[in-house]
């Protein structure tokens, strides 16, 4: 499951792999996830290929926002599917991630 890692600029584009981020991939996920967050501090988790996001999933990719942020850097998420972006909203993610539909605005987010 180790994601797709794509570089525009000093923007990192991180293609989420799968249809689902649940308890039963979470584990591997941050396996894979951890090395890019650490070495990165302006990130875009494409999110397009995901269909179900569940709560250990949702702490997962809070997880990376709290490290990025810590680290002086900002996680930028797009691409969510209607399913995963009701999720978001839902539980109010959206208030704490910003969601932007495709890769192209979420780079231009970071001024790039």
């Amino acid at each position: 499951m180790a994601p797709a890692v794509e570089k525009a600029g000093s923007v990192t584009i991180v293609l989420i792999p799968g249809k689902s981020l649940d308890s039963g991939n979470t584990r591997s996920f941050k396996e894979h996830i951890g090395p890019i967050v650490a070495a990165n501090h302006k990130l875009i988790f494409d999110l397009s290929e995901l269909t179900f996001v569940d709560s250990s999933g949702l702490g997962a990719i809070l997880s990376c926002l709290r490290q990025t942020n810590s680290a002086g850097g900002d996680l930028k998420l797009c691409g969510l599917s209607k399913g995963v972006r009701a999720l978001f909203e839902l539980v109010r993610m959206h208030k704490i991630f910003e969601i932007l539909n495709t890769r192209e605005e979420a780079i231009r987010a970071f001024g790039g």
